[in-house]
């Protein structure tokens, strides 16, 4: 199964139209099976900024699309056009693949949290698909990014969730936020987080990226690749391997042109 995740659109003032167009494009060529959106969709959660996201994913109405809400989707009581816009379903079977999303989002707040009550239903969904590949889908980060600052705001409940998902056996567990494409292999599971695919605002990794994702639906195995709008695609394994992250080539510098 081919995903398609992207992550942290912000449609607002930091937006980049051209950077989701062409990778709107790119998913559009690659034809996948799902369309992973991992939040973010807004930047201040206004009528006008959720009206122009549904615009923009037009784009992408050929494919089945499975959204979770973000913080900055959250804000300004964004959490009751969210739902009107995206409904609130939280399980998505698709082949021998089960998706599941945990709402993270709390109203006007930038920490996230899964919450007891949906922990529980996380486990029990978990368990009752065991015989199937299990895929979490979540806005927020349960472990710690790097080049990403002072962090302050993964999941405040992560130590639980994450027993969770190690217990009850997820196989991949995609998420966004922070705007810095990254993987964590911990034990079989695999964790991937999406950069941001339009926002101006990139940390670490200098370009609007997305994730593309091939999962053998066999043994719950992935393979994740990160692939930079309208350029290159690379295995996210180089990406966690070196440590000078990509950026693209300046016309000038301090002092005068390039050369």
């Amino acid at each position: 199964m081919i995903i398609a995740h992207i992550s942290d659109l912000h449609l607002g003032p930091q937006f980049v139209s051209k950077a989701f167009d062409d990778a709107a494009k790119e998913i559009i060529a690659l034809k996948p099976d799902v369309v992973v959106a991992s939040g973010d969709f807004t930047e201040n959660g206004l009528l006008h900024e959720f009206e122009l996201a549904a615009e923009k994913l037009q784009q992408l109405k050929d494919f089945p699309i499975i959204a979770v809400p973000g913080n900055h989707d959250y804000r300004s009581t964004g959490y009751l056009v969210y739902r009107k816009v995206f409904g609130d379903k939280q399980t998505f079977e698709l082949g021998n693949c089960v998706f599941l999303s945990a709402g993270t989002a709390r109203p006007d707040r930038d920490e996230g949290e899964v919450g007891h009550r949906q922990d529980v239903w996380l486990g029990e969904s978990l368990k009752k698909n065991r015989n199937k590949v299990k895929i979490v889908v979540m806005h927020h980060h349960i472990v710690p990014v790097p080049d990403t600052g002072t962090d302050r705001i993964t999941i405040l409940d992560a130590g639980d969730v994450l027993r969770t998902l190690f217990v009850d056996q997820a196989n991949l567990v995609l998420c966004g936020h922070r705007h810095r494409p990254w993987m964590w292999k911990i034990n079989e599971m695999s964790i991937a987080h999406a950069g941001t695919v339009s926002s101006e605002r990139t940390r670490g990794y200098f370009a609007n990226t997305y994730n593309i994702i091939d999962v053998d639906e066999s043994n719950g195995s992935a393979k994740v690749w990160l692939k930079v709008t309208a350029g290159k695609k690379l295995e996210m394994s180089e990406v966690v391997g070196e440590r000078e992250s990509y950026i693209p080539r300046l016309k000038f510098h301090v002092g005068g042109p390039s050369r």
